[in-house]
């Protein structure tokens, strides 16, 4: 069976840890090349040693423009081309009301997760016309339903749905595709860091498992392996796609815990 993304070139933002580990993983068993961008050199680099050959980490803070011109400029000039953006970077916290949220941390949570979507969008989009390419960003199902004590958080998710949904009708004459993922809850260090900042954080494990219909949270490679699929040909007509990896928490939230179907694992 030919890979999915075989001599795709990709930059993943946010790729060292998290979701954005599990798609660089997923995208490299797929056949791509992929460029890690992360502020996290640590563990950015040791997952680049760990998939030997096949990627290339890049520091990359996503809000500075010529931060992430840097990073689109050495993928082409690693590998001659860019097929797949994938904005994934961004920041859960603080995790607050609006009226307890300050400027600084309402500046802070829209350059990481807004600003910096419209930058890697902008900035490939040269590259992403040549080669009828496709752009990924993960929003979240916060931006979707609404999430208590999460305000700016949602709106910025919020808008990268917007976003996408108006680039798509712009950009689809060019051949290039876009589309976002929406998680609800996902097993990366990003959930534990916002599960520490809630005052019932002692159950919120159990909240976890009653927000998806499916009764559990899941790990991330259960979110890239959709976006493997979304980058692949095998999607080429799916343009402006606002795709639940949700677990069906966008059909209601279960007041008692339900019982999984299966287990994740098998």
């Amino acid at each position: 069976m030919p890979l999915r993304l075989q001599d795709k070139v990709a930059l993943i933002t946010g790729g060292a840890a998290g979701i954005g580990a599990a798609i660089v993983r997923r995208f490299v068993q797929e056949g791509a090349w992929v460029m890690v961008g992360d502020r996290d050199q640590p563990h950015g680099a040791a997952l680049c040693q760990e998939l030997s050959g096949a990627t290339v980490f890049q520091g990359l803070d996503v809000s500075e423009a010529d931060s992430f011109a840097v990073a689109i400029e050495r993928a082409v000039g690693q590998w001659g081309k860019l097929d797949i953006l994938v904005n994934n970077a961004g920041i859960a916290l603080p995790a607050e009301t609006v009226q307890n949220t300050t400027l600084d941390q309402f500046d802070e949570l829209v350059a990481v997760n807004l600003r910096s979507v419209f930058l890697g969008c902008k900035l490939a989009y040269p590259h992403l016309k040549a080669s009828r390419g496709c752009v990924l960003n993960i929003s979240s199902m916060a931006g979707v339903t609404g999430q208590e004590r999460h305000a700016i958080y949602g709106a910025t998710k919020g808008a990268i749905i917007a976003l996408t949904k108006c680039a798509a009708v712009d950009w689809g004459r060019d051949g290039i595709r876009i589309n976002a993922l929406c998680p609800a809850g996902v097993w990366t260090d990003t959930l534990r860091q916002w599960i520490k900042a809630q005052p019932e954080a002692a159950g919120i494990e159990e909240y976890l498992k009653r927000i998806h219909a499916l009764g559990y949270c899941p790990e991330p490679v259960e979110v890239a392996t959709v976006a493997a699929f979304l980058c692949s040909e095998e999607a080429r007509f799916v343009t402006g796609c606002i795709m639940p990896v949700s677990g069906g928490s966008e059909c209601g939230y279960n007041v008692h815990a339900p019982v999984p179907l299966a287990d994740p694992q098998s």
